[in-house]
């Protein structure tokens, strides 16, 4: 996807024979170590031609002969002695001496190019017995070029990425059209690109990353020649975007510029536009929204986004001009991946920087599997971690606001997009009396009882009327005195001081409760004319409890989310079946769960990895009895996970845990039945997130425990590192 055509040096050895008359011996040419970053895995070709992989391997991209994802630097397995090695979304290509292409990892669309759509966790030869001299690895297909500069792609060709003039996916190498001989090639998430052995740049596949002057017009599956008559040595393609090096070394891209990817300050390029600085480059390599280029010193500079810390410079804003990598490490040779960048230095030792996901930098991902106690934060009197959310935030007993976490919408309403590993204070001094976290923004009611929101608003679920981004909090629109408002994934419900329900925001299946599908930019009145004490929202629907108790569900039922026996959406407000009488209730991603007077817990909806709790991994339609018999306070519905405090004060949670959110000290199998959270500590309030859980005590204090990648948990550490680190052995 991001591949940089690799420099190949050769070393030219002259045998002599004791004998006048002995044939020259001809010399084997060394073989240059590499790196390459894939979307979350990454590969090391060393000076003997072996390849070790690491990160992410569902589909085998590790090529070990497992799908098992692996911290460390695993061999590829087979024994082959590879001169080449690039790495594309979910698998991975390399070249035998010989030039013969070897592929593994996935293969849905053929781009193993071995003639089947069947995965393979070990490298399988590509048909064709084509000896090429430069592989290319884009999302989904892969390309090469054989001695005599012609160029064969395989893969996924859905907007003509192979260039064969079609949009037919091919198992096997195909011919691309036009009759070029190419010196190197690069592919993206959707188009390729190549460089003839004159210099001059062909792309092909889908607009506007051609750079042929024509922007988002129709894409093409034929070559198409580059405008601006540039002659180029090095070329590089991202997700959408293109770089190339002009033989003067400076670097041109077209495309996308999103989040600075094309190193100008425009949003996109229909031609090649110079990047900004002043330094040339000898080589260069393209990620998901970054690129990132080496001098001839070996000096590292990076562009656009970081919100991973894939650039590098170490605080965390995207730069839309070159900035050098920091650590004054000298490279050899760099790659970037999605959202992570890896280069070797001119020693041979492997730094990488960016998204730690999938452990793709070769270290362990952050989490933590066991409560932690966030760091500097104490008096806390509520807290919120949102069902669909990477962030949390606290209330102190003033009613002060602080959020921590992920922050690329603006949702921790500190007025910038960074993200917070530590807690920080909402912006606007207001004291607030309740708060509530989605997906990418968050909403709190203040002791006066007007709305605010903060961060994403692109299907209005900030209230305000507006599609426009705000990282700071604005007032929900109205003029209405609220109790309570919940945050689901796009969007927003909140009642009133009469027990009116109002919602905002996207209405795809329902999710608003005003009888049509039609999304609202301003609070909303619910139908029904029912008041509620209590209403919570998920992904794509909600539901309130009355003050007499009964549960009222409305949007999406294809989970059994709306628990009235029916998997069908719902335009209005309708009676969980059951007829039972709930005191509290929680609204998760796709599943919901209420307590009863008793203390018993019922939930219903999804339930693929347990999360409703009632012993199996069946999806529930109706309100199902959580086993185990605990005598429950309070109840917290997450994403896939669940959790609760019972009137003693000892946490459960159940359901997926795979970053080890149900804070049970292991990690990986999900359960159907509470476990007991570990520590040892009394918690008088849970809430849990997208993939990690907080807990409240009652000295004020807050613990949390799962997935730590942006710093959600407050422990003062993210999943992802903003400077080259160091590859662990």
């Amino acid at each position: 996807m991001h591949k940089r055509r690799p420099h190949v040096a050769s070393l030219i050895l002259v045998a002599v024979a004791a004998s006048d008359c002995s044939d020259p011996v001809t010399p084997t040419p060394a073989i240059q170590p590499s790196i390459t970053a894939g979307y979350t895995h990454t590969c090391l070709l060393s000076r003997t031609g072996s390849v070790s992989c690491w990160g992410a391997n569902g589909s085998g991209q590790l090529g070990n002969g497992s799908s098992t994802a692996s911290v460390t630097a695993v061999p590829v397995s087979g024994g082959v002695e590879f001169t080449t090695v690039v790495a594309g979304a979910l698998g991975t290509c390399g070249l035998d001496r010989v030039g013969t292409a070897y592929c593994w990892g996935y293969n849905f669309n053929g781009q193993l190019g071995n003639g089947s759509t069947t995965n393979s966790a070990v490298p399988v030869p590509v048909s064709g017995n084509l000896r090429f001299t430069s592989l290319a690895a884009g999302l989904t297909h892969f390309c090469g070029v054989t001695h005599d500069g012609t160029a064969y792609c395989w893969g996924a060709n859905r907007f003509g990425d192979l260039g064969t003039g079609d949009t037919l996916r091919r198992l096997v190498p195909t011919l691309v059209s036009g009759g070029l001989t190419f010196d190197a090639l690069a592919a993206g998430s959707h188009h390729t690109c190549g460089i003839t052995k004159s210099g001059d740049a062909y792309c092909w596949g889908i607009n506007n990353q051609l750079g042929d002057g024509k922007g988002y017009e129709v894409s093409t599956g034929a070559p198409v020649a580059v405008t601006g008559g540039l002659s180029f040595t090095a070329i590089a393609a991202g997700d959408a975007h293109t770089c190339a090096i002009a033989t003067s070394g400076v670097a041109y891209c077209w495309g996308s510029n999103n989040g600075g990817a094309a190193g100008n300050v425009g949003t996109s390029y229909n031609s090649p536009t110079q990047v900004l600085g002043v330094e040339h480059y000898t080589s260069i390599t393209a990620g998901g929204d970054h690129t990132c280029a080496l001098t001839s010193t070996g000096a590292g500079y990076c562009w656009g986004s970081d919100q991973n810390g894939e650039i590098g410079n170490g605080p965390g804003i995207q730069q839309f001009g070159p900035s050098a990598v920091t650590g004054g490490l000298s490279f050899r040779t760099i790659s970037a991946g999605y959202d992570h960048t890896c280069a070797l230095t001119q020693n041979d030792v492997p730094y990488c920087w960016g998204s730690n996901s999938s452990s793709q930098l070769g270290r362990p991902p952050e989490r933590v599997l066991t409560p932690t106690l966030v760091t500097g934060l104490t008096g806390v009197a509520s807290l919120t971690a949102g069902a669909t959310s990477s962030h949390t935030c606290a209330l102190n007993g003033a009613g002060t606001a602080f959020c921590w976490g992920r922050n690329a919408e603006g949702e921790l309403g500190d007025g910038s997009t960074v993200h917070r590993a530590v807690p920080d204070s909402v912006f606007g001094a207001r004291s607030y009396s309740t708060i509530a976290g989605g997906l990418w923004h968050t909403c709190a009611v203040t002791t006066a009882g007007a709305g605010y929101c903060w961060g994403s608003s692109g299907t209005f679920q900030l209230g305000d009327g507006t599609v426009s981004y705000s990282y700071t909090p604005v007032a929900v629109a109205g003029g209405l005195t609220f109790t309570r408002i919940a945050t689901g994934l796009v969007h927003s419900c909140g009642l009133v001081t009469s027990g009116a329900a109002y919602c905002w925001g996207s209405n795809f299946r329902g999710e608003i409760g005003d009888s049509s599908m039609t999304s609202r930019p301003d609070a909303t009145p619910v139908a029904g004319g029912l008041t509620f004490t209590a209403i919570g929202a998920g992904i794509l629907g909600s539901c309130a409890l009355t003050g007499s108790g009964a549960a009222y569900c409305w949007g999406d039922g294809a989970y059994g989310q709306l628990g009235a026996d029916t998997t069908s959406i719902s335009l209005v407000p309708n009676p969980v079946s059951g007829g039972l009488v709930f005191t509290a209730l929680s609204v998760g991603s796709s599943h919901v769960c209420g307590l009863v007077a008793s203390g018993a817990a019922y939930c219903w909806g999804s339930n693929f990895s347990g999360e409703l709790g009632i012993g199996s991994f069946a999806a529930g339609r109706v309100p199902g009895l959580v086993i185990g018999g605990h005598t429950f306070a309070t109840i917290s519905a997450g994403n896939r996970q669940t959790c609760a405090i019972t009137t003693g004060g000892t946490a459960y949670c159940w359901g997926y845990n795979d970053l080890g959110q149900l804070g049970s000290g292991t990690s990986g199998d999900s359960t159907s039945v509470p476990v007991a959270v570990a520590g040892g500590l009394t918690f008088t309030a849970i809430q849990t997130g997208a993939r990690h859980t907080c807990a409240l005590t009652s000295g004020g204090t807050v613990y949390c425990w799962g997935d730590d990648y942006y710093g959600q948990l407050g422990r003062g550490v993210f999943g992802f590192a903003t400077a080259p680190v160091l590859v662990l052995p």
